[in-house]
């Protein structure tokens, strides 16, 4: 598995991706991309990147894109963003692992990690996280896990 800026990755390569069905079902709903939305898009991630205390990549597994990973800022904070197509399921907490490993050399305490109400409360992040709250953002239900920056995700419990 490879985390690499999107300076390396070109919107062609990312169009499929943001627009896969599978991958959009959790996410908030927006149109779908074309060429000039993608451009767009990570141009606000380079923008993000280059935050301090930020962070966003594109995430490869055996060389091929399978998604991209950020920690982003939030209105509570840190948020970390994993965003993964099927070609990248199981491999989730890995990604989270090495996120966390970033955020504890940036200096962060504490970072979030919001998922769409689309999806369940997950027991195994609930365990591991300070809190679980429900939120509303962008007008959209979300679980809210807190995790300390000290504490990782380690073991072989798998990532929803």
């Amino acid at each position: 598995m490879k985390f690499i800026p999107f300076d390396d990755v070109s919107a062609e390569d990312f169009l499929p991706l943001l627009n896969d069905e599978t991958l959009r079902k959790h996410l908030i709903d927006h149109p779908i991309f074309d060429a000039a939305g993608v451009r767009a898009w990570m141009e606000e991630k380079r923008r993000i990147d280059a935050l301090p205390g930020c962070r966003v990549r594109a995430v490869l597994i055996d060389g091929a894109l399978v998604g991209w990973c950020g920690l982003q800022p939030d209105e509570e904070g840190v948020e970390i963003a994993i965003v993964i197509a099927r070609a990248g399921w199981g491999r989730g907490l890995a990604i989270f692992n090495e996120m966390m490993g970033w955020a504890r050399t940036m200096g962060h305490q504490e970072v979030v990690f919001h998922l769409l109400g689309t999806r369940p409360l997950y027991q195994s992040l609930a365990r591991r996280a300070t809190r679980v709250k429900k939120a509303t953002l962008s007008g959209h239900a979300f679980t809210t896990y807190y995790f300390s920056v000290e504490s990782r995700l380690v073991g072989r419990d798998r990532w929803p």
